[in-house]
């Protein structure tokens, strides 16, 4: 493990907290996390088009009870962009190995879009290691229950992202108009209200090889699918779970997971975007709160 550790601010409403930017290398991969506060471990797991940064404004009250741990998922943001290893699997396996590096043998893991396959392996493969587990605006793979959702087809973006060496080939050069439309859409048009957040974000995603590594989860869809399906073949998912729905999912994710949770409760949040923790932070921090903090976690 290295590690290089900085400070920057994030904003969250009137006040500022202090964050830590370290790199640490997880099996050989470097990973930017950020972390903050103190106390029960909370993994946050983003997705695309995303970073670290998705987080900014519920950082802060998360980290007045706990150690929040965000890091850029590999080929995202300040991580380093392998070849491979985009799988959920894989990202999972990074996620577990970055929790042992920072010391913590129990986390709550939340996970969003392309990070909620990875956080729902790493509570089947470790049980023991994550105590609650929260699932935002995403779908499991193939299971049954998201017909309604994919009834008029997968959103177009997937094909796009998924065929090697195509969509970076055609974006250079219109990174921003591109992650912009994500984030607009993604806030059902208010957009993200912080400048610097949204500036910090679109750059990561500028340049041929940036664009490759975040669509390294896309190209490895058909396998996250085999093993979510294989996991769920050895057995059920224990972790006390809550999803957490917004415009365009809703309830699709709940009824993907229905049959295969002992413990399962959803919400979806009404007059909210896809990327919940940037549109609708209050209403996010008042369903987390409750799981979070149930009296048997610790």
């Amino acid at each position: 493990m290295t590690a290089t550790t900085t400070t920057v601010p994030v904003p969250d409403g009137p006040d500022r907290v202090e964050v830590a930017l370290r790199a640490l290398t997880v099996d050989g991969v470097e990973l930017n996390v950020a972390t903050a506060g103190a106390g029960p471990a909370v993994l946050l797991l983003h997705g695309f088009p995303h970073t670290w940064r998705l987080w900014s404004r519920v950082i802060g009250e998360l980290a007045r009870r706990y150690r929040v741990i965000a890091p850029d998922l590999r080929g995202f943001g300040d991580s380093a962009r392998p070849a491979g290893g985009y799988d959920a699997g894989t990202l999972a396996a990074d996620a577990e190995g970055l929790l042992a590096a920072l010391g913590e043998t129990s986390a709550a893991v939340v996970g969003i879009d392309i990070g909620a396959p990875p956080a729902f392996l790493l509570a089947m493969r470790r049980p023991d290691l994550v105590r609650r587990l929260v699932l935002m605006e995403s779908l499991l793979g193939t299971l049954p229950g998201a017909e309604d959702f994919l009834a008029g087809g997968p959103p177009w973006w997937f094909g796009f992202h998924a065929e090697p060496g195509l969509a970076e080939s055609v974006l250079v050069g219109h990174e921003e108009r591109y992650v912009e439309w994500f984030l607009d859409r993604g806030t059902l048009g208010r957009g993200v209200r912080d400048d610097d957040v949204r500036d910090r974000i679109v750059r990561t995603y500028t340049g041929t090889e940036a664009l490759r590594g975040a669509f390294g989860p896309y190209r490895a869809l058909a396998e996250t699918g085999r093993q979510i399906a294989a996991a769920l073949d050895r057995g059920r998912l224990t972790v006390p779970t809550l999803t957490i729905g917004a415009h365009p999912v809703g309830r699709a994710l709940e009824r993907q997971l229905g049959p295969y949770a002992d413990d399962l409760t959803g919400h979806v949040i009404p007059d909210c975007g896809h990327i919940i923790p940037l549109d609708r932070p209050a209403a996010l921090l008042a369903l987390l709160g409750p799981h979070l903090t149930e009296k048997h976690e610790v």
